[in-house]
């Protein structure tokens, strides 16, 4: 059994490893994040995503990338524990942390088939679709409705404080 640890890898290894996954013609889905105290739309998005593919990459953004998209405070694990919770996760294949504020170099140099993202875009607002339409790929929504989100949480936490 692997363990949650293994699943997580570096750029050069998990490019080496989708590359055996595209020879055995497996369809690589990419969804991406901070997945800050993961709750249960990060799992509803991340099973979404996989229904799409045969290999799911889960791309967490570094903690630099998590203070500068959602401010002071944030993230509340680091990214390593980040990482490790989200491979845990039976649905996810392997998870990489890069540190760029947008997903865009990564979806560049891996080239999915899929990129998913959650709820809180349209097919249309995905910021990255042109992207993944250049090289072929394509673009989805993945989870349930946007009724949870890590922010939400937060302040539910401080009026309870």
């Amino acid at each position: 059994m692997r363990t949650a640890e293994s699943k997580i890898l570096s750029r050069e290894e998990l490019r080496r490893r989708l590359e055996e996954h595209c020879q055995r013609a497996e369809r690589i889905v990419l969804a991406n994040g901070c997945f800050d105290a993961l709750h249960v739309g990060h799992i509803r998005y991340l099973e979404g995503a996989r229904s799409e593919g045969d290999v799911l990459v889960a791309a967490v953004n570094a903690d630099e990338s998590v203070r500068r998209l959602k401010g002071a405070g944030r993230p509340i694990l680091p990214e390593a524990a980040r990482a490790t919770l989200v491979a845990a996760l039976r649905c996810v294949s392997y998870v990489i942390v890069f540190s760029e504020v947008n997903v865009e170099s990564l979806l560049d140099e891996l080239r999915p088939a899929v990129h998913a993202k959650g709820t809180d875009y349209t097919a249309e607002t995905v910021p990255e679709r042109d992207l993944v339409a250049s090289f072929g790929g394509r673009t989805i929504v993945a989870g349930d409705p946007k009724d949870h989100s890590t922010t939400d949480l937060i302040a539910r936490l401080k009026t309870l404080l």
